[in-house]
């Protein structure tokens, strides 16, 4: 593996139908390409070497020694090629034919597999001439080589396994690739001959995302092209390789040449998704398998053969409508619900013209409109200290006026001066007891507005500032229900962004600058020129990747190591080598020692695959030394 990864392909050679000299020349090309690309696994359609559609002829013993000597040639020739080939085959073991996978690496036959069910109705009927696994010996000879014959075969080279089944396996109610990845199979492949039909391909490519996300694996699907026979059917050449569900590469259809789909395969993306999964210990059966040692790749190294996305917390843009809808409902569901429960006369929130609590009020908003409840009932108090620059001061109360909730404004500097005096503070020292004042003089003004008018305060902090710990202790940390919790600060701008084209209006006008607005908290005198002088990117980093390392080292444990490869293939056009790693040490630093305030975080709802609860996803010890970083 490179990093975790694995090149792996899904094969669709050109074909003769019950030419195996030309079909393993085909083979043969495919492998030699594979090779080139460094590929370490490649798989190719059910039949191949004869063709699946040769009908009787499966019969004539002409067509089974032809197949024979093509696979001794392909056995031959590809010898001194590294790739682990799977192609399939018609194999003679006892009594029976079998419909078979033959699994070969450097001139050796590793094992094959015998396709288990075997569909005998419509338009196939494959019994007339293939037997079940069921009843396959346990061993076969192959081009003079003993092989195990199994269905229960997994192939390891011992940092990942792959297991083998065909077309029909995968249709059926219990599939047996969800026995193999039971049994450790990460890499799942099928060698399949499925016939086009209306409609057919979109459930086709859903049952390969399906699958892989069921077994928490990666697919790997090859099915036969157009070359097989067009008496009854037509195929079209289909291959897919998936990925915990998504798929990540896929063929053109109904092509007359040769293709090879190659990606690359994170393994232990999925051996973290298995890790925290408690089904497969639960689920697995007692049925026996063999494992099947493979050769080291040779390949150690290659250019990424996949793209890592930049924003792993937003959602595809095809959906993107469908998804914040879901994201937006559940903010909106877990506060109504709140606010119902409480009983709570008013919602108290601090609107400051910026990005968390302008999602946070459109939240509040929605929740009274589901509730039937007078939007009067919110309270929005922004409250003006040493660092508020005109523009979040217009903007929040625009928004306020504009959403037509109730509308204050509580200016913190005289009772922060006074405070100043009571500890013995300059106050021309900026320091932290300069700016965690005014944040914890704000959050004392809303909590007791919240006393006086029967409210409930709900928390602005969103997921992003949870992992860094940038909130004042009990200031901006505090609240009694935080909607954004579970919201990181990219998906916070996302959401903001749909909510701003769906309102549209004035409203939509709002939103539009604040998200033009530099993240900032305010607590420092602006700028001579009236800007924003405090911006909290330039002091913690940038928060794309701050959700980049938090996403996935919370959501797959990923080494420090391993999130610094992903970030610099994410991010090679955006950042220097040194910026990415010097803001992954402050992320490290920073969400190890913050994880106080995380221990006694407000309820807030979970939106995605990521939170941060100490009630939930995330139970931390306070005390937890921080992860290295090693040198490259």
């Amino acid at each position: 593996m490179y990093n975790g990864f694995v090149r792996i392909a899904a094969a669709v050679p050109q074909l003769k139908v019950g030419d195996c000299s030309f079909n393993a020349e085909r083979i043969i090309d495919l492998l030699k390409e594979a090779e080139q690309e460094k590929v370490q696994v490649v798989c190719f359609p059910e039949l191949c070497v004869t063709g699946y559609t040769c009908g009787d002829l499966f019969h004539q013993q002409q067509l089974l020694q032809e197949a024979e000597k093509a696979f001794a040639r392909i056995l031959a020739e590809t010898s001194v090629l590294s790739p682990v080939a799977i192609v399939g085959m018609p194999v003679k073991a006892g009594t029976g034919l079998y419909n078979a996978a033959v699994v070969m690496q450097n001139g050796r036959v590793l094992g094959a597999v015998p396709k288990t069910y075997i569909p005998n109705q419509k338009e196939f009927y494959e019994k007339r001439w293939f037997s079940s696994a069921v009843s396959a010996p346990g061993c076969v000879v192959l081009s003079g080589q003993q092989t195990v014959f199994s269905p229960r075969l997994l192939f390891s080279d011992g940092s990942f396994s792959f297991a083998v089944e065909l077309c029909e396996d995968l249709w059926s109610p219990v599939p047996p690739s969800s026995q193999h990845a039971l049994h450790g199979a990460e890499v799942l492949f099928n060698l399949s001959a499925s016939n086009e039909l209306v409609g057919k391909q979109a459930y086709r490519r859903q049952l390969v995302e399906q699958q892989s996300a069921r077994c928490m694996a990666a697919y790997v699907y090859a099915s036969a092209g157009a070359g097989e026979s067009t008496t009854d059917m037509v195929f079209a050449g289909n291959a897919f390789i998936a990925e915990n569900g998504c798929i990540l590469k896929e063929s053109s259809r109904f092509s007359f040449q040769s293709q090879l789909v190659v990606s690359d395969v994170d393994i232990e993306r999925l051996q973290a998704e298995r890790l925290r999964n408690s089904d497969f210990e639960q689920a697995r059966s007692d049925e026996d398998y063999r494992v099947v040692a493979l050769e080291p790749a040779r390949y150690n190294v290659f250019e990424l053969n996949r793209t890592i996305g930049k924003t792993p917390f937003i959602p595809p843009g095809e959906k993107r409508d469908e998804n914040c809808e879901d994201l937006f409902s559940i903010q909106v569901t877990g506060l109504a619900k709140r606010w119902q429960h409480t009983k709570a006369q008013t919602l108290v929130l601090g609107i400051s013209g910026g990005l968390d609590s302008t999602l946070a009020l459109l939240v509040c908003v929605k929740a009274a409109d589901v509730l039937g409840f007078d939007r009067k009932r919110i309270i929005g108090i922004t409250m003006p200290g040493f660092g508020t620059t005109d523009r979040t001061y217009t903007n929040a109360l625009d928004l306020m006026s504009s959403l037509g909730v109730t509308r204050k404004e509580i200016s913190i500097k005289q009772a922060c001066i006074q405070h100043f005096k009571d500890i013995e503070h300059d106050e021309t020292v900026h320091d932290v007891t300069y700016e965690n004042a005014q944040a914890r003089e704000r959050t004392q003004i809303l909590m007791d507005v919240a006393n006086k008018e029967n409210g409930l305060v709900v928390g602005t902090g969103d997921l992003s500032e949870l992992a860094l710990g940038w909130a004042t202790y009990n200031g901006d940390h505090m609240s009694m229900y935080g909607v954004n919790s579970g919201v990181p600060k990219t998906l916070v701008r996302y959401l903001v962004d749909w909510l701003a084209d769906r309102l549209g209006g004035e409203t939509g006008r709002i939103l539009k600058d604040v998200l033009d607005t530099p993240v900032s908290p305010e607590l420092l005198p602006a700028a001579q020129d009236g800007a924003i002088s405090q911006k909290t990117e330039d002091i913690v980093g940038p928060y794309e990747l701050h959700d980049f390392f938090l996403y996935y080292l919370v959501r797959f444990g990923f080494t420090p190591e391993k999130i610094l490869f992903l970030a610099r293939q994410a991010f090679c056009n955006s950042y220097q080598d040194a910026e990415i790693r010097k803001w992954l040490a402050v992320f490290l630093r920073r969400f190890f020692t913050q994880q106080f305030k995380r221990s006694c975080m407000p309820d807030g709802p979970k939106v995605g695959s990521v939170s941060l609860s100490p009630r939930g996803d995330w139970r931390m010890p306070s005390d937890a030394v921080p992860f290295a970083m090693h040198a490259d």
